[in-house]
């Protein structure tokens, strides 16, 4: 899917039509990538300035009918692929080489595949976490419309509505926050517009940055014939992809963690009135408690995946390249962010669940 999307990009970057190459080498790209020859292109390598050069490098091999493709699930000679398809690889031309590998194509894709996990869970987590409020005899005082207007940030209002429309104006459960002896919720599910919506907001503006940057020119040179000029540029550099891939990345980590915190809380007696650890009989039976571990393990991780790839660069290619995005590293994390925040979320879903039910049988 990554590659797919890699090729896809690189694609649709050169059919800007300034990077002084054929359109032939777009329409090849295009007929490898309908043809399913994916090329076989490491995830490690890139500094991400002059773009993704040794990722990107493996797909111009395949083009060429140099490197390998998957077939199976199996990395093979691409040889074989076209022999068996009946296609000719690309004979290139002037420049043509640079272009195909001189782009933030990598970075850009994995990013954006991921963002879009990333979106997707944003919506989910509010009903997690409206869950684990009713769950725990929460107030949905918190998420009164007045609130959110009197700090209009977008993802705040839009997570309190969220919140309101899933619990909906009371239930059974609910009534008896008067008698539970809280004045005010824990910060995990009173702040959940603040924190999700902070979330949903980082996710929208990081989006809109990679959307951007996929329907962008980031060859070098660039051609622009209609001015006569051939202009070296610098928009292969990575740092707009590579800040905003950081920053999401953040932002799922500090979601994924408030979503642990309200696992914990439905697992401690102290704070659900339930039984321990979610087990209606203890002893040999230790319910949820390696649930919570599990997630607390993935949240520990998160962190130490959030620092940030782009605060750091090493110069190459003898201090010409002096400075570096190392955006690809940060699209990776991302995305390892994200699938643990899956996870944790699934976590909540499991533990919400299960203290809901024993609010059943009590």
């Amino acid at each position: 899917e990554e590659t797919r999307a890699i090729m896809f990009l690189r694609a649709n970057c050169l059919a800007n039509g300034l990077s002084g190459i054929r359109p032939l080498v777009v329409e090849k790209i295009l007929e490898f990538l309908n043809a399913g020859i994916i090329p076989v292109i490491p995830q490690q390598g890139s500094v991400g300035a002059s773009g993704d050069l040794a990722p990107l490098s493996h797909l111009a091999l395949t083009i060429i009918g140099e490197g390998q493709a998957w077939k199976d699930g199996r990395a093979v000679d691409v040889k074989i692929l076209l022999q068996e398809k009946g296609l000719k690889p690309l004979d290139l031309k002037a420049k043509e080489g640079l272009s195909m590998i001189n782009g933030c194509q990598v970075m850009t894709a994995v990013g954006l595949l991921s963002a879009f996990e990333a979106r997707r869970l944003a919506w989910m987590v509010d009903i997690a976490g409206a869950m684990t409020l009713e769950a725990m005899q929460g107030t949905r005082s918190a998420f009164d419309p007045l609130i959110a207007a009197a700090r209009p940030h977008h993802g705040e209002a839009q997570t309190a509505r969220n919140l309101l429309r899933i619990l909906g104006p009371t239930s059974p459960i609910a009534d008896n926050h008067a008698g539970c002896g809280r004045v005010q919720d824990a910060y995990s599910l009173r702040c959940m517009p603040a924190v999700h919506g902070a979330a949903k907001n980082s996710l929208r503006r990081g989006i809109e940055t990679l959307e951007i940057e996929a329907n962008s020119a980031t060859d070098n040179p660039l051609v622009f014939a209609d001015d006569g000029k051939i202009l070296s540029c610098g928009n292969f550099h990575g740092e707009p992809v590579a800040f905003v891939l950081d920053f999401m990345g953040i932002a799922m980590s500090a979601q994924a963690s408030i979503s642990e915190c309200r696992i914990e809380k439905l697992i401690n007696p102290a704070m659900s009135g339930l039984p321990a650890f979610l087990a209606p009989a203890g002893g040999l039976n230790s319910g949820h408690m390696i649930v919570q571990v599990a997630a607390a393990s993935l949240v520990s991780e998160n962190k130490i995946l959030s620092h940030p790839a782009s605060v750091d660069s090493i110069p190459t290619s003898a201090d010409k390249e002096d400075h570096v995005s190392m955006g690809t590293i940060a699209a990776r994390k991302f995305g390892q962010i994200v699938k643990n925040a899956e996870n944790i979320v699934a976590m909540e879903f499991l533990s919400a669940t299960q203290a809901l039910d024993l609010h059943t049988l009590k």
